[in-house]
């Protein structure tokens, strides 16, 4: 029942699914959005478990399917589950780094009824690419890349967007160009997991993000009609928040390697929360009946100026693991919107980042700790249960 009395309406279905096959990555992403503790979660879902899982979320009613990590080629039963999708219905999407994807095992993959390639990119020549991939692996991207195109495939390309290489915009789009990209998303960077723990070095000015806008609009105008560029905006510097995974059990359902299902990428942060696993409970469940599932779904657990502001209805309160890691309580306003009243502590997340020259962590030259077991183990996981700007 909501506070007024009334019955809650049923939730809705979750029309998109992403399943986090493994964690593991032979790549070193300093801003990777997979929990920095990831070594301590080792048990990953068998094949089995895994078609289990496909059937019972077709069975709600999700339709897009997204086999993510982690690297999701190092699962060599990776053909066998897209198979098993393809059988359901869905509309697949295999989001990866190209690692090892040659034309045997993407023909494979083709043959399964893989439908979609979504390829990342570090940087737009090899040094910055390998650098930050922490990996020589810039030149098999381009391979991949255009064995993806003669595999019929639509070109999908993903340029993560961090301080040093936001200025590159062009170079990244000229890239696309040449490597015949039907699409190409500029993603700056979201602070959660490894991005969070690198905030201060990976943080762009204001100044850099809007010069990268610019150059991103003038290729849109010129190539309309032959590539679409998407320009994914850093929340830090907008005034209203993002409408975080289209609300907290809305749309999105995440099932994690080791069975967790969450309603987000960085749900695991937020402390009190008991999030469900595949292996003790039906996906029917866990959507719809769950406390954790049910625990920002909706408006009635907004404070204000959340509860009666007109735009909750577009952002859902923005997001409930920025609330936390940055105010230290997760029903919180998002602080990135101009309106919450710990809107400073975004603020001043900007003014340290620009002021930064260095962090007092294990890390390389570059200043940055880098996604590995290693750095997992002995620095991040007291660093991530943490709030910080507080």
């Amino acid at each position: 029942m909501s506070e007024d009395g009334f019955a809650k309406p049923a939730p809705p279905k979750p029309l998109w699914l992403l399943a986090e096959l493994t964690y593991a990555c032979p790549l070193q992403c300093p801003y990777c959005s997979n929990p920095a503790d990831f070594d301590h979660y080792r048990d990953h879902l068998t094949t089995e478990e895994w078609e289990r899982v496909l059937v019972q979320a077709r069975t709600l009613g999700a339709a897009q399917l997204g086999f993510s990590g982690g690297e999701p080629l190092i699962r060599r039963d990776l053909e066998t589950l897209v198979a098993r999708a393809r059988a359901l219905g869905y509309y697949t999407n295999l989001i990866t780094s190209g690692w090892a994807l040659d034309e045997a095992r993407l023909g494979a993959l083709k043959e399964a009824g893989l439908d979609h390639i979504q390829l990342s990119f570090q940087g737009p020549q090899q040094q910055l690419n390998d650098r930050m991939a922490g990996a020589a692996v810039f030149e098999q991207k381009l391979a991949v890349a255009r064995l993806v195109k003669r595999f019929g495939y639509p070109m999908v390309l993903n340029f993560v967007l961090y301080r040093e290489n936001i200025d590159r915009v062009a170079e990244f789009l000229d890239l696309a160009v040449e490597l015949g990209a039907d699409y190409v998303e500029l993603a700056n960077t979201q602070y959660y997991g490894w991005a969070l723990l690198n905030r201060d070095r990976l943080l762009p000015t204001r100044q850099q993000l809007e010069r990268a806008e610019l150059v991103a609009n003038e290729y849109r105008r010129r190539l309309a009609g032959r590539m679409k560029v998407y320009y994914v905006v850093p929340d830090y510097y907008e005034d209203r928040p993002k409408a975080c995974s289209n609300g907290w059990g809305n749309f999105f359902l995440l099932v994690a390697p080791d069975g967790t299902a969450l309603p987000c990428h960085a749900a695991r942060v937020i402390p009190g929360l008991v999030f469900p696993n595949v292996r003790q409970a039906n996906l029917s469940w866990i959507w719809k009946e769950s406390p954790a599932f049910n625990r920002f779904r909706g408006f009635d657990w907004m404070r204000e100026p959340c509860r009666s502001c007109p735009e909750r209805f577009k952002d859902f309160g923005g997001c409930r693991c920025q609330a936390y890691l940055l105010a230290g309580d997760a029903a919180d306003t998002d602080p990135v919107c101009s309106l919450a009243p710990r809107h400073g502590l975004v603020l001043e997340a900007i003014r340290r980042a620009t002021a930064a020259t260095g962090v007092e962590a294990a890390v390389s030259d570059t200043g940055l700790i880098f996604r590995n077991v290693h750095n997992s183990r002995r620095l991040t996981a007291p660093l991530e249960r943490s709030p910080l700007g507080r």
